[in-house]
């Protein structure tokens, strides 16, 4: 069955049908998707670590060994409870979409054990997609497509975690702030962290459009703000220069990354806008860009399709996952990011 509704997804990820066996959550926005499916195993099992209830699995593990998926499904609970099976898909493979077809339509049919629930994360599926039309056509199984986020859902998002936090937004400051917001869901959450930081949790604060401007004002110092629009620009000198220069003034690499990921989301965010008829000025105006950089931003979008943005964005995640755990010189892992932009810029004629 599909689940399209907000109500109704929300609903099912809290508190889904113990006659559900399978999910498939899928889309471009893959933070949403990992958002979304951790809520519902959640709601299956608190624990997701737990080495008896849970197996998780990528495609690289069901490409490897044909038999682990099935064994995983068919395996029953050592000390109680309902059996979870997850499995997150990096790329799209048709065999590996056919083979999961096959598993969850015949796990739907309590084919496997019939107490488990079996969760796939994947991105866009197209309707050819033999899963997806798997989940959707029976009646144990979901399919739920995330979409991106409606700019009413986004500032119900801001609010709860600004009041979850005991602070808050006048009317003309949410407008401002959410206009301003990247449209990926991790990036999203991120921003609203650190304004959350800026106001000062707890505080009981509520925050008006000048001092939220001030906030604004204070984010990823120029320099970053010109090495991001000059990777996307295809000038990998020019960024390599700004990211140095910012690092020298005192900026840290984690900045750095982010501000790639917000100058993308202004990108996707002016895409979108046009392909649904808004003007360019309109789209760059409602994207938040600077209106010195607008003529820059829309040569930009005009070559940087959602496609593309997309494919950069998996970059974008990794470097700034890597720049905060692994350990490794976060300044070569922001250079590295920003010199990678760069070339698929210019590839793209930029």
């Amino acid at each position: 069955m599909i689940l399209a509704k907000r109500p109704e997804i929300d609903r099912f990820l809290s508190r889904p049908d113990p006659d559900v066996r399978a999910a498939v959550i899928h889309g471009k926005d893959r933070s949403g998707v990992a958002e979304r499916a951790a809520l519902l195993c959640k709601a299956i099992t608190p624990d997701l670590n737990d080495p008896f209830n849970v197996t998780l699995l990528t495609d690289t593990d069901i490409d490897a060994d044909d038999g682990r998926l099935e064994d995983a499904l068919t395996a029953l609970s050592m000390i109680g409870g309902r059996r979870l099976v997850r499995v997150r898909l990096g790329g799209e493979k048709a065999s590996t979409d056919k083979a999961l077809a096959a598993a969850l339509k015949l796990h739907a049919e309590g084919g496997f054990n019939p107490d488990a629930m079996f969760v796939i994360e994947a991105g866009a599926l197209g309707r050819d997609s033999a899963l997806r039309k798997a989940a959707e056509a029976s009646k144990a199984a979901v399919g739920i497509a995330c979409y991106e986020d409606e700019t009413g859902d986004v500032a119900r998002m801001t609010r709860e975690a600004l009041a979850a936090e005991k602070v808050s937004l006048s009317a003309e400051a949410l407008d401002r702030f959410v206009g301003r917001l990247p449209r990926e869901r991790g990036l999203m959450r991120q921003e609203i962290e650190r304004l959350i930081l800026y106001i000062g949790p707890g505080s009981g604060v509520q925050l008006g459009l000048d001092d939220l401007e001030a906030h604004l004002g204070v984010e990823p110092d120029a320099s970053l703000q010109d090495a991001a629009l000059q990777a996307f620009g295809g000038k990998p000198a020019p960024a390599q220069a700004g990211l140095r220069r910012a690092l020298a003034e005192g900026e840290s690499a984690v900045m750095a990354v982010r501000q790639a990921a917000l100058h993308l989301g202004k990108l996707r965010r002016i895409n979108i806008l046009q392909s649904a008829g808004a003007g360019a000025k309109e789209a760059a105006k409602a994207a938040g860009v600077f209106w010195k950089q607008e003529a820059e931003m829309l040569r930009q979008a005009r070559a940087w399709r959602l496609d593309d943005l997309d494919r950069v964005l998996e970059s974008v995640n990794t470097a700034d996952l890597a720049t905060r755990t692994t350990g490794m010189p976060e300044a070569l892992i922001a250079e590295l990011l920003l010199l990678e932009i760069a070339a698929r810029a210019r590839r793209m004629g930029l």
